[in-house]
């Protein structure tokens, strides 16, 4: 049998993070039809999106207490486990609870928890592993978060069209075996630690004390708001843009942003290598306040429909970035670093939609009023790096503290 090398690892991270995607967009695509066949009201049904995060967000800040003692070979499969067993309680729970949505609602707990546990995992895994250039290997991984968007949505939808919605449970258990397959190639593939022998990782209270600790969090929440922002909202624009109808909308919108911030992370995960993480960072928020702007204060529709797309683009590194960052700038951070990292991009996510949403409702829904209001957040992104460069530049000593 052919020996695995960490080569192999990275690609068990790469499917892991497809997993994810999986985990986090394959039930919306049924909301409709969870409501047509069960006659489970639109209002919980949506729920079920704030509990799968919800979830996450709390396996993300309970996870660093365990995950050191038992191994990340042992987290990783069990994260894997509970993602499959997740999508196949899924085809069976509705019928088999009293309540469909009851039974709806435990399979999605059980599968967020596998989703929080990957989203503190593969990222230090792959960062411990001895590659040539963690900030590229990092920006890669991350895109593969995009392509597992975009093919859940694409061959999902082939699916439903080819066979029939009301096959979908087919479809679960096809997308349940990506989890099971991959569960086996982590049980074999080689896996290195953040902290090496001998060596202890940052205590809460040492993370708590470090400067470039709170810089990473702040970065954190900008790269969640900055994407999701618009994210949540770029198939209205698919709609007002293109004149289509909303499900063929739902599609286009967050597919044509989810491509394009693919690409910004295949393009920096290609070319790292020549490329300042720092300065790539700080243009990619500059472009993304000029892509708010497009989007905002565009006259035709169709621009606004381009702006989403560029701002895609613009976010891309974001969220990589700061992770590669933090590792560089935080000794010893370990995965407690990573485990806290996560809930604040969460937090993110929570918020950019939640002032576009806000804004929006408090002008008259003007949806560009609100998206405007969300400009602040790549504007503090922006900030954040300029304080953390000339930080550095002028006392590296306290910098470092």
């Amino acid at each position: 049998m052919k020996e695995l090398t960490y080569r192999h690892t990275v690609y068990a991270c790469f499917t892991g993070y497809i997993v994810q995607a999986i985990v986090n967009n394959f039930i919306p695509l049924l909301f409709l039809t969870f409501h047509a066949a069960y006659g489970i009201p639109l209002s919980r049904i949506t729920l079920l999106v704030t509990f799968n995060f919800a979830i996450q967000m709390t396996v993300d800040l309970l996870s660093a207490g365990f995950i050191d003692r038992i191994g990340y070979r042992a987290a990783a499969v069990l994260a894997h486990i509970f993602a499959a067993a997740g999508f196949l309680l899924l085809t069976v729970l509705p019928e088999a609870t009293g309540d469909p949505f009851l039974g709806i609602f435990i399979a999605v707990a059980v599968y967020a928890v596998g989703g929080g546990l990957l989203e503190v995992l593969i990222s230090p895994i792959v960062e411990a592993s001895p590659t040539a250039n963690k900030e590229m290997a990092m920006s890669m991984l991350h895109s593969f978060y995009c392509w597992g968007h975009v093919g859940v949505v694409l061959i999902s939808t082939l699916f439903f069209l080819l066979f029939g919605i009301e096959n979908w449970k087919y479809m679960a258990l096809a997308w349940a075996a990506v989890p099971i397959l991959n569960s086996l190639f982590f049980a074999r593939v080689p896996i290195s630690h953040l902290i090496g022998e001998g060596e202890t990782g940052l205590s809460l209270p040492g993370l708590l004390r470090n400067r470039v600790f709170w810089i990473m969090i702040l970065m954190m929440i900008c790269s969640g708001a900055s994407e999701q922002a618009v994210s949540q909202w770029a198939s209205a624009y698919a709609e007002m843009g293109l004149g289509i109808t909303k499900s063929l909308g739902d599609i286009t919108g967050p597919m044509l942003f989810a491509v394009m911030m693919g690409v910004a992370r295949v393009f920096y995960g290609k070319n790292g290598d020549r490329i300042n993480l720092e300065r790539f960072m700080a243009g990619s928020a500059a472009l993304s306040v000029i892509a708010y702007l497009l989007t905002a204060l565009s006259p035709l529709p169709f621009l606004g429909l381009i702006g989403c797309a560029i701002c895609g683009l613009s976010v891309g590194i974001m969220w990589p970035g700061t992770f590669s960052t933090g590792s560089a700038g935080i000794r010893n951070g370990g995965t407690l670093m990573f485990a806290l990292f996560a809930p604040a991009g969460d937090v993110g996510c929570s918020a950019g939609p939640t002032v576009v949403g806000m804004v929006s409702a408090g002008a008259g829904d003007s949806l560009r009023t609100g998206i405007l209001a969300a400009i602040g957040f790549p504007l503090l992104m922006l900030l954040a790096l300029a304080w953390s460069r000339y930080r550095k530049t002028a006392a590296p000593a306290a910098w470092a503290d």
